[in-house]
């Protein structure tokens, strides 16, 4: 609370009190008052001026500063009420029960939408749960039954089934914390999982699989990474370059403090003006554009599961000669001491 702005604010009253003072002044004077007498109510008028308006304003001054500095410092502004002790003034209390009133209301209409949106949540895994045991035939009934099934019926019933697999993760993202459990993994069970999962495509795509010094254990979720590993893999298929020796390689780098899964490929590479908003949500970038294949999820998703999981993710790429993402475990040296 500027004090300069709080004057101004309070012009008419110094408008009013020259005024005043004015008037009289010219009755002292006309009554031939004694100057001792004009210079003491003159001192006294300016006291009492100061005073009344100096002492409303330290009365509010600390109300106010600290309602503008806790709503600057809060992530959650509306949650500044519970910062504030009830102020003494007339003025502020009705700030202060209009403030309550109003965070009461937005409460009760959050408390709505968040129920609406979990129970379209609950909704929609439900759905998933269900469509997938239709499709899951398909891609059984394709398998068993190739001559029925053309490779672009097994292809498109592949991105479905990822395509969903997708959907329910993104949907599971928000709580996932009820949803995996930490424990030691073995890294090499969980590429040889997702190699295999994606097998047709690398074998349609001509991309070898290439796994290397992967024996390694983590502190990890396996459906999750498996989810996360799928949705790398997905991509260097999609973002492949036309030539021969194409190739995704999958190696581990084990280090006194952290264990580095590197999944490198030697496909279309990334451009550099895009490579900071790969992770971004529906982010697509110039590949994307141009090749109509992605939907900006997977790597998003990704990211935001890796930091529920405690991992860290990161991406490098040349165009048209890399592209190397990073996931990295902490080591955890509690748990080894205690398991």
């Amino acid at each position: 609370m500027k004090i300069g702005a709080y004057f101004k604010d309070n012009l008419y009253k110094l408008l009013v009190f020259i005024g005043c003072y004015t008037i009289n002044l010219l009755i002292f004077l006309a009554f031939k008052v004694d100057k001792s007498v004009i210079i003491s109510s003159s001192v006294l008028y300016i006291i009492s001026f100061l005073l009344i308006l100096l002492i409303p304003y330290f009365r509010k001054k600390k109300f106010y500063t600290d309602l503008l500095a806790n709503t600057l410092a809060l992530d959650k502004g509306y949650l500044v009420l519970e910062t504030l002790n009830k102020p003494e003034f007339y003025e502020g209390e009705l700030l202060y029960q209009a403030l309550y009133d109003i965070n009461k209301s937005m409460n009760e209409n959050v408390n709505k939408i968040e129920e609406s949106l979990q129970d379209f949540k609950e909704y929609i895994e439900m759905w998933i749960h269900e469509v997938k045991i239709p499709l899951s035939t398909l891609v059984l009934m394709s398998n068993n039954h190739q001559e029925q099934f053309d490779k672009k019926t097994k292809l498109q019933l592949k991105r479905l089934e990822d395509y969903v697999d997708q959907v329910l993760y993104y949907a599971r993202s928000e709580n996932a914390e009820k949803d995996y459990l930490i424990k030691e993994t073995d890294l090499s069970k969980v590429i040889k999982n997702v190699g295999l999962k994606n097998m047709d495509d690398l074998l349609e795509n001509k991309i070898d699989y290439i796994v290397e010094n992967v024996h390694h254990k983590v502190l990890t979720d396996a459906k999750w990474l498996e989810f996360i590993l799928g949705q790398i893999i997905n991509n260097s298929i999609k973002y492949k370059r036309d030539i021969k020796n194409s190739y995704i390689k999958i190696s581990v780098q084990d280090e006194k403090e952290k264990t580095i899964l590197i999944i490198e490929d030697n496909g279309i590479g990334i451009k550099e003006s895009d490579l900071k908003q790969v992770f971004d949500k529906s982010f697509t970038g110039e590949n994307g554009r141009n090749t109509n294949k992605s939907t900006g999820m997977g790597l998003f998703i990704a990211k935001n599961m890796c930091g529920k999981l405690g991992h860290k993710i990161d991406i490098e790429s040349k165009e048209n000669e890399y592209t190397k993402v990073y996931i990295t475990f902490a080591k955890n040296k509690y748990y080894d001491v205690l398991k």
